[in-house]
Formats: C-alpha cells, structure tokens, sequence
C-alpha cells in the first residue's frame, strides 16, 4: 500500500498547494481525510474528478457550530498529521490553530502553505504563484532573450517550491519525531520554496557562469545547444548537447559537418541559424527517431494529451488511469513497498458517515448531525 501505509492525515481543504502535497502523501500510502465545508459554495479551482483530490476520503463538516468543530478536533487527536493552506490567523480564528490542536494531540506534525510564510512584511497579503516566484527571483530568468519573463505555469511556486516542498517538511517532521516524540509546525511559503529551487543559479552566478540578461546565458535558451527548434510539421524539439561528447552526436543526427566550436559564444548567432535551417527540414517525430539510441539529447516536445503514449512513459508507467483520466502516476517508485494506483475522487463530502462511524458515533447521532446541517 505504499511506504507511508499507516500514516493517518486530515486535510483542510483548500486550493492546489496544499492539496497537491496531500496527493503526494495519499499516493504513498497514507490515510487522508479530506475536510470540507457542510454546504458547498463556489470555488474557481475544485472541480468534480479532479486528480489532485484523488487517493483520499471526503468528508463535509460546519466547523463554524461546535459540534462540528468538535468532530474535527476528535478526528485530529487521531491524526499524525494535518495540513492547511489558508492565510495566517485563519485556522486559528476556525479554533483549529497549531496550539489547540497540538495541545490536544502533542505528536501532530501541523503542515501550513501560505504564498508569502507565516511571519515578514507581506504575510497578510494577498497573492498568487506569480507573485510569490517574482519575489523569490525565480521568475526574473525565465525568458526569451529581449522578451518578458515567460510565466512557467503554476509550477514553481504553487506545486514544486510549495505543495513538494510542504510534503517533504512533513516527512522531515515525522522522522525527528520517532526521537523526539514530539510534533512541530512546519511553516512552508512559497517564496521559499521557490527561492530555494534556485540554488544552483547562485552557484553559477559567483563563477560567472550566468552573468548576461535573460535568454543570454547557458541554460536559458541563450546557448543554440540547448534550446528547443520547430520542425517542419510546426511542431518543436528540445536540444540539451552541452557537453562536447554530446555535442559532437548531436551534429552526427543532424547531418552537419564542419561546425564550428560550440563552448565558444562568439559562433553562438551563426550555430543557432544552422540548427533552426536543419531542423525545419525534417518533422518532430522523424527527427525523434533518428536521436533513438543515440546520445545527442534530442527530444520531442510533447503535448500534456501525447506525453503518455510516448513508450518510454508507457515502460515506466508515468502516467494511470484514474476514474476515467489520464494523469501522472505516483512518484518516486519503490523497491519494496510500491504504491498502489490512486483510487478516484470521490465524490464531495461522500464519506463523511463512513469517517464518523470510525471516530465512534452511532447511526442515530450522524443522521441527527446530518439534519441539523452539522454534516454533509
């Protein structure tokens, strides 16, 4: 059932960051019990089916009554875990702040996600994943040359310096309490999560490895070696032949002789034309499979819908079927303790008997919770 078997995890519900290290956690293995509203209102972002509430229970509660609150706190004091991604003070005013719950239950590992952090000038803010990553200063070189920086998704802040971020601070958390017995708050803000993704570019920069503006620089498209071309078809490879090995493979598939010193930025301008002549003479796919077997680092650009046909995907099982849709699979694999695919989303609030009835009320005291608008 995957490493974290065992491990019982109630989720505040809330949008993408948190969700998503939920989703991390429950296809390890863990017991995840998704905490919502008893009366659903809109939410821009929740959608039935949606892959980032899948592996996990559901459950509807008012917490605003306090019997309802009190049903939460009975369901934490059983937890080893909780997440929340809501601004700060919010979970407090809710009655469900790190003091009370933590009070009651000393070994909870209490996650919170906010954009900004717990504490510091802008924590009151609003704000999105663009503004937490421009910041961080991760946003800043994201770009084409001469352009304006290119918005890399959602990805940065929300999912890889957010949402991974909180999942691993957790499993921090849990392993310093098998000495110490004791839980602790783990604070992840997505500036400082994205921030630290950066890491490597303060190295660079202090061996002046990276000192041009955007798209100038070695590993932002400014080098020709590694850029991404359009084919002939309109659609795009990815080019990564930094080293001179794979360099030299790269020109073998392209068909290209005499070419001149690529480490050399001066014949950067004149390798970039030569590229983008070359690979407009063949398609995608036809240049995809002349790299096959090859160290040239030549890649097709896949579209999210091709992505999981592509065999290599397919070998590795990247990508399940989970209540009908395609979508990432679980990661990383394990040798021992695989997970188990993601069972679907269920429905919103669908399980909120079934988790009652194991915290120990009757069928008379849910459905009595149930008509007085407690439940869902």
């Amino acid at each position: 059932m995957g490493p974290l078997a065992g491990l019982k995890v109630v989720e505040l519900a809330g949008l993408a960051p948190a969700p998503f290290a939920c989703t991390v956690l429950a296809d390890l293995g863990a017991d995840v019990v998704r905490v919502d509203r008893a009366k659903p209102g809109f939410d821009v972002l929740s959608f039935p089916n949606d892959p980032l509430t899948r592996g996990r229970r559901w459950i509807g509660v008012d917490v605003k009554s306090p019997e309802g609150l009190d049903l939460v706190l009975r369901l934490v004091d059983e937890a080893d875990v909780l997440v929340e991604g809501f601004r700060p003070g919010v979970a407090e005013r809710m009655g469900l702040g790190p003091d009370a719950l933590m009070a009651r239950n000393p070994g909870l590992v209490y996650g919170r996600i906010t954009g900004w952090g717990q504490d510091g000038p802008l924590a009151p803010a609003a704000g999105h994943d663009i503004n937490y990553i421009a910041i961080s200063g991760a946003l800043e070189p994201i770009g084409q040359a001469g352009a304006k920086p290119t918005i890399p998704l959602n990805l940065l802040g929300d999912f890889g310096g957010g949402g991974l971020m909180l999942a691993m601070g957790v499993m921090a958390a849990l392993i310093e309490r098998q000495s110490s017995g004791r839980g602790q708050v783990v604070d992840a803000s997505m500036v400082d999560g994205a921030a630290l993704l950066t890491t490597s570019l303060f190295g660079l920069k202090n061996l002046g490895l990276w000192s041009k503006p955007r798209g100038e620089n070695l590993l932002d498209g400014g080098a020709p070696f590694y850029d991404t071309y359009e084919t002939a078809d309109g659609k795009y490879v990815a080019v990564g032949a930094i080293e001179t090995r794979f360099f030299g493979e790269l020109v073998k598939v392209l068909g290209l002789e005499d070419v001149p010193d690529h480490l050399n930025p001066a014949n950067w301008p004149a390798l970039r034309e030569l590229f983008a002549a070359t690979l407009r003479t063949r398609t995608r796919d036809e240049w995809a499979k002349l790299a096959e077997g090859t160290d040239a680092c030549l890649s097709p650009v896949l579209t999210p819908e091709e992505a999981p046909s592509h065999p290599h995907n397919v070998a590795r099982g990247t990508f399940v079927e989970v209540g009908g849709i395609t979508q990432p699979a679980p990661a990383p694999k394990f040798s021992r303790t695989a997970p188990v695919t993601p069972s679907a989303p269920s429905e919103a609030r669908a399980d909120t008997s079934a988790v009652l009835a194991e915290l120990g009320l009757s069928e008379d005291e849910i459905t009595r919770l149930r008509a007085a608008g407690t439940i869902a």
